[in-house]
């Protein structure tokens, strides 16, 4: 990877040469930029941001790649219909705040939704340069562009504009993305809206789940503000489904509407031999002492954390390359992902790959954890792998493991991380049978209004979807939101 300086003084003169009038044919000539990141020795020993994100002319020349296509097909991929090519217009002008309120039309989180969205299977799978090049990863940068015009106008104060109070409250459960869009969309309207987070700090999965290298939580900070400032009031540490029932806010708190985006946090384990040893545990549980609680911040923080020299990770999802780069930070002298297919099946987004075997990660292919094993003092001590190869496609597409017999190799390590996935929280549909769920737990909803069974109490988000991506969690709560709004629109 070049430096930063390299790659902008190949912008400044890549700008320079451009004609003063563009064709297609002189944009599709454009190089794509790359996105300048840390030295991979030097970032697996901090947690600092990995993805440094474009200077001004990098992604001014970037900008300039787009077509402004006519029928707009980035837009159909973008869960929340961003006017793309409009906003990638504005960076072309290098009016970047102009850039920052087309986002802001239909997304209150550009800042995140650009460093942690998979834009390579939403907008710009559909990109018509990307196709044209036949390379989606050639594609013009949305989501690159989007980070660049919110980290630009970071420091300007930008408060949606609050109509007056109508009289009507509204609950928001959860803190995460799908309940940050509703509560905005619906406070813009004029309702008071109060959120409940079950744990001390807001922000949901933004907060426990994703580590600080790939988003700062300065940023889920700052919006989280945002909505404060709005009028939104936070109840930290108010686990609803426990502490307090959807019933009992509906008729003894006095909400009109109630939204649900409690998310996917139950994680799922394989069920197999030695899963309850010493120094096996869930992603979930990893991330949040060290995200959430700081456990990477020995100095300061007093979080306890279960110190892996040869860790293994089960997994081959996002969540399992943070776990994995988490446990490169917090020390550990190896790491290898284990996954059952090959790495063109990994769902994992392709940079966090790339990003977990520049600093270090194994990625063993086709190996299927059978036994963990312990030593005496009942800690883990070697996982049992068997081999595995692709057999034919299974409902997802993609080409499902076959074991393959007598091929299993005991393989040492010390601490084993779970991360295969979570099923969706089940406190409120344990104290609340009035809500309908499919066999998985998932709310069942209305796809156009996102209600669900219960009147008045309405659910988007991984507590619906099962664990999906930020902006698809987002899409339902601004969906959500509409429909609220419509709701109590009627009750005046």
């Amino acid at each position: 990877m070049a430096s930063v300086a390299e790659l902008e003084r190949k912008a400044k003169e890549a700008l320079a040469a451009l004609p003063e009038s563009l064709g297609v044919k002189e944009r599709m000539a454009i190089e794509h930029q790359e996105m300048p990141s840390q030295d991979a020795k030097a970032r697996r020993g901090n947690m600092e941001e990995v993805a440094l994100g474009y200077t001004e002319d990098m992604a001014v020349l970037e900008a300039m790649r787009c077509l402004g296509c006519k029928n707009r097909p980035c837009v159909e991929g973008c869960p929340v219909s961003i006017d793309i090519p409009r906003f990638i217009a504005r960076i072309q002008e290098r009016d970047y705040r102009g850039a920052l309120s087309v986002i802001q039309e239909e997304s209150i989180l550009p800042s995140i939704c650009g460093r942690v969205c998979p834009q390579e299977s939403q907008c710009q799978k559909h990109c018509t340069v990307g196709k044209a090049l036949k390379d989606v990863d050639k594609a013009v940068g949305i989501g690159r562009l989007e980070r660049f015009v919110a980290d630009w106008c970071s420091e300007e104060e930008s408060v949606p504009e609050v109509k007056g109070a109508t009289g009507r409250k509204v609950a928001v459960v959860g803190s995460g993305p799908a309940s940050i869009a509703c509560a905005a969309d619906v406070r813009r309207e004029g309702h008071e809206v109060v959120m409940y987070e079950a744990l001390h700090k807001s922000g949901g999965v933004l907060s426990y789940g994703i580590p600080e290298f790939r988003l700062p939580k300065r940023l889920v900070d700052r919006e989280i503000s945002r909505l404060e400032k709005m009028g939104v009031r936070m109840e930290r540490n108010v686990l609803v489904g426990r502490t307090r029932t959807i019933a009992e806010l509906r008729e003894e708190d006095g909400f009109d509407a109630v939204f649900i985006g409690t998310g996917a946090g139950l994680p799922k384990f394989m069920g197999i031999a030695g899963e309850n040893l010493v120094g096996v545990l869930s992603a979930n549980e990893y991330l949040t002492r060290s995200n959430l609680m700081k456990a990477y911040d020995r100095e300061r923080s007093h979080t306890p954390e279960y110190e892996g020299r040869r860790v293994a990770v089960l997994g081959g999802g996002n969540v399992a390359m943070d776990a994995a780069r988490t446990a490169l930070r917090l020390g550990a002298e190896s790491v290898d992902i284990i996954y059952r297919r090959t790495r063109t099946e990994m769902p994992a987004r392709k940079e966090e790959i790339e990003h977990a075997v520049e600093e270090g990660c194994v990625i063993r292919m086709l190996s299927q954890p059978v036994e963990i094993l312990g030593d005496e003092s009942g800690k883990v001590r070697a996982l049992v792998i068997r081999r595995c190869e692709l057999g034919e496609p299974d409902g997802s597409g993609r080409r499902s493991p076959v074991e393959i017999p007598g091929s299993d190799e005991e393989v040492p390590y010390d601490e084993v991380i779970v991360a295969i996935g979570n099923a969706s929280n089940p406190l409120i549909k344990m104290t609340t049978p009035e809500i309908e769920v499919n066999r998985r737990g998932n709310f069942i909803v209305d796809e156009e209004t996102m209600r669900t069974s219960m009147e008045g109490v309405y659910a988007g988000g991984d507590i619906v979807l099962g664990a999906a991506t930020v902006i698809l969690a987002m899409g339902q709560g601004r969906k959500a939101a509409k429909a609220i709004n419509e709701y109590l629109a009627k009750m005046r």
